[in-house]
C-alpha cells in the first residue's frame, strides 16, 4: 500500500429509488468511487454479502478498477440496501439493520499502516464489530481523519458521534446536524467557531442546502461557496458525499480552503443533475480532472 494512499471506510449498498431503479453507494462507497475517478486510487475498507449484490459490488468495482484489497466477503449478512423516497426534493432513507457493512472484521484489515487521509462517516459505526474495526484502523493510523456526519434515525447516539469527532481532524455536517450536535450559540458562526474550538478540530465544513456552504480551520480562515444558480436538480443523493470527496482531495493536495469548497460545490452541483450518487460514465468527471490539473 502506498504510504499516501488514502483509506476509505464504511458502507456499500444499494439505493433502492421509488421508480425501481437500483444505483451502487452507501456515503463512503460514493466519496471512494469520485476519489478514483480523480485519479488518487483511495483503499476502500467494507464488507460485502455471498449474494447477487455483493457480485455486483465487486464487478463495480473492478470495472471502475478500484483497489479491492480492503472489501470483506461475509457469508452471514447481506449486501447492504436502502429504500429511498423523495419528499418535496429531499431524499429520506429506511436503512436494513444487520447488514454486512456491520460487521467489518477489525483482523481482515489491510496490513500496513498509511499516512495518507483516512476517512469514515456515521452509520457504519452502529455496531460494535465495525466500530472495533475502525478503531484497530486508527490505532495504526499515522495521517489526518476527516470524519463525515450522517446522522440517520435511529442509527446515531450523539455522545459516540462526538467521541468520534473528538478523534478527527476535519469535519463536515450539515446544519442540521450541527444544531443536533452542538447546544450553544443560535447564531451559525458563532456555533462553528465553537464547535471547531471545543473539538480541537483543523478543519470543520458545514454544508446548508441551497445556501452553499461554509468552512473554518484553527487558522482562523473563513470560506463560502454556494451552489450554481441555473441547476438542474435530479436528485439530491449523494450531493454532499460528491462534496466531502472534493473537500478529501483539496485537503489532500494542500489546496487553499476557499478554493476546495469552490470545488467541492462546483462537483456536487454536477452530481444533482444525475440520478444516484454514483456517475459511471467516465467522460463526466473529464472536466473537472483538466480543470484541476489532476
Amino acid at each position: 500500500m502506498n504510504n499516501s494512499q488514502m483509506q476509505i471506510f464504511g458502507e456499500v449498498l444499494f439505493d433502492h429509488f421509488p421508480d425501481g431503479s437500483v444505483v451502487l453507494g452507501g456515503a463512503p462507497f460514493n466519496v471512494a468511487w469520485h476519489l478514483q475517478a480523480f485519479k488518487q486510487n483511495p483503499c476502500f475498507i467494507s464488507r460485502i454479502g455471498a449474494d447477487d449484490t455483493g457480485a455486483a459490488v465487486e464487478a463495480g468495482m473492478e470495472n471502475w478498477q478500484m483497489d479491492l484489497s480492503g472489501l470483506q466477503h461475509d457469508t452471514e449478512h447481506p449486501t447492504g440496501a436502502v429504500q429511498v423516497k423523495i419528499e418535496q426534493g429531499e431524499p429520506s432513507y429506511l436503512i436494513v439493520p444487520e447488514q454486512a457493512y456491520d460487521f467489518i472484521d477489525a483482523d481482515q484489515l489491510p496490513a500496513n499502516a498509511t499516512d495518507g487521509l483516512l476517512y469514515h462517516g456515521s452509520l457504519a459505526l452502529r455496531h460494535s464489530v465495525s466500530r472495533q474495526a475502525l478503531a484497530r484502523l486508527k490505532q495504526k493510523h499515522r495521517g489526518k481523519v476527516f470524519m463525515d456526519v450522517n446522522l440517520r434515525e435511529p442509527w446515531w447516539d450523539k455522545a459516540e458521534v462526538l467521541g468520534w469527532v473528538d478523534e478527527a481532524d476535519w469535519v463536515k455536517l450539515n446544519h442540521l446536524e450541527l444544531q443536533a450536535l452542538h447546544t450553544g450559540s443560535d447564531d451559525f458562526d458563532v456555533a462553528m467557531q465553537a464547535f471547531l474550538a471545543e473539538h480541537r478540530l483543523q478543519g470543520l465544513v458545514v454544508t446548508r442546502g441551497e445556501k452553499g456552504a461554509v468552512a473554518i480551520n484553527a487558522d482562523g480562515q473563513r470560506a463560502a461557496a454556494v451552489p450554481v444558480k441555473a441547476l438542474q436538480v435530479v436528485d439530491t443523493v449523494g450531493a454532499g458525499d460528491a462534496f466531502a470527496s472534493v473537500l478529501m482531495l483539496g485537503i489532500h493536495l494542500d489546496w487553499p480552503l476557499q478554493l476546495i469548497l469552490e470545488r467541492a460545490q462546483a462537483f456536487a452541483s454536477g452530481i444533482v443533475g444525475r440520478r444516484g450518487a454514483t456517475v459511471q460514465d467516465a467522460g463526466f468527471y473529464r472536466s473537472f480532472v483538466e480543470a484541476w490539473g489532476l
